[in-house]
């Protein structure tokens, strides 16, 4: 399955998954609790700066930040349809902001670093019943197709666009459901032939 993880090392591989983490939910709770646009505004702007002090790493994702940009203007055209000034603005600057820290993170750390955590924080819910490997692997292929699908729509957007000179758009949902479908079945084989063996 494709990845976003880049092997272009940046001064944010040398974080630990941890404390990438723990920052990630430090700042996409503060980024919640703050009303003032103008601040949020701020806020955009230094994850734009620490997206671009990434420098060659974030090749692998490059589309991804324009995708979300015009995913905040859809949003932020519908608050200002309904006359909802302020909030177009605040929904727009922390989906921007919390989707560029969230893309950041993929691009920096090893997908099986993530779960290594993910098993250390869900470790003391154990004693009620919770296993942690299986939550823990839960997560990890839901982030590893999340970005399998975005590797997947850049690859068959490059060959459309080979092919037409245009981009691929609303013609791709068709095989990229068929490719998600076909992965995740291969996936969930290898999975209970193992838990079989």
């Amino acid at each position: 399955m494709g990845s976003l993880y880049s092997e272009q090392l940046t001064w944010l591989h040398r974080w630990t998954a941890g404390s990438k983490l723990l920052l990630l939910a430090v700042l996409g709770t503060l980024l919640f609790l703050i009303p003032n646009p103008w601040v949020l505004a701020a806020a955009a702007v230094g994850c734009a700066l620490l997206w671009l002090s990434l420098g060659e790493a974030t090749g692998i994702a490059g589309r991804l930040p324009r995708t979300v940009i015009v995913t905040s203007l859809l949003v932020a055209g519908f608050h200002v349809f309904m006359q909802n000034y302020t909030l177009a603005a605040v929904s727009s600057l922390r989906l921007v902001s919390a989707s560029i820290l969230g893309i950041a993170l993929t691009v920096t750390t090893r997908p099986s670093d993530l779960v290594e955590v993910l098993e250390r924080l869900l470790k003391p819910l154990a004693p009620l019943g919770v296993s942690p490997e299986r939550v823990a692997l839960q997560l990890a292929l839901m982030l590893r197709f999340t970005e399998h699908f975005f590797v997947q729509w850049k690859k068959l957007d490059d060959a459309h666009r080979l092919r037409t000179g245009k981009p691929g758009g609303l013609a791709l949902i068709a095989p990229l459901t068929i490719h998600m479908l076909q992965a995740s079945k291969r996936v969930a084989d290898a999975i209970w032939a193992r838990l079989g063996q």
